[in-house]
């Protein structure tokens, strides 16, 4: 029994990434299944890079949760600009990343507790919407806290990198 009492939510610092970055493979690996080791390796040296020029840059910011001196959940949140439309004249909008928690502290509360945090701090900054993917685990959690389909259709194109 987790004593939710117990989990301190605190900004990831630099310290923080092999962690998160870890996480963050897991949780592709779940998703995507596995792959080669050479890529993984690849993979896992952009994503720590990512991680450090986007948060030193304030594009990203992320969350995470620790229980007993333990990271046991990761939340992060990508920033951008848009342009505005006739509703608003400018738009800061967020698309939520890495949310994961390790497989023994699932289904405890935890994502949400990092997940309230994110929108508090996404609302500070004044981004006005926030959008993400999630797996089907995950997606009763985002709906109740208000998480829709999007109002306009959304597509998606993959465009194969010539190289």
């Amino acid at each position: 029994m987790i004593d939710k009492g117990k989990i301190m939510i605190r900004r990831v610092t630099n310290d923080d990434l092999p962690g998160m970055t870890a996480a963050r493979l897991d949780y592709l690996r779940e998703m995507q299944g596995e792959r080669p080791a050479s890529f993984l390796k690849e993979l896992h040296q952009n994503l720590h890079h990512y991680f450090i020029q986007s948060m030193a840059e304030g594009n990203f910011f992320a969350l995470l949760a620790e229980y007993e001196g333990k990271a046991v959940s990761y939340g992060g949140m990508i920033l951008k600009k848009i342009p505005g439309d006739l509703n608003q004249s400018s738009y800061l909008e967020g698309d939520i990343l890495n949310m994961y928690t390790l497989p023994d502290y699932r289904r405890k509360g935890i994502s949400s507790l990092i997940l309230e945090n994110l929108l508090a701090e996404a609302g500070k900054m004044g981004v006005s919407k926030v959008a993400l993917h999630c797996s089907k685990d995950g997606e009763p959690l985002y709906r109740k806290y208000g998480f829709s389909d999007p109002a306009y259709p959304y597509l998606e194109l993959t465009i194969k990198v010539k190289g």
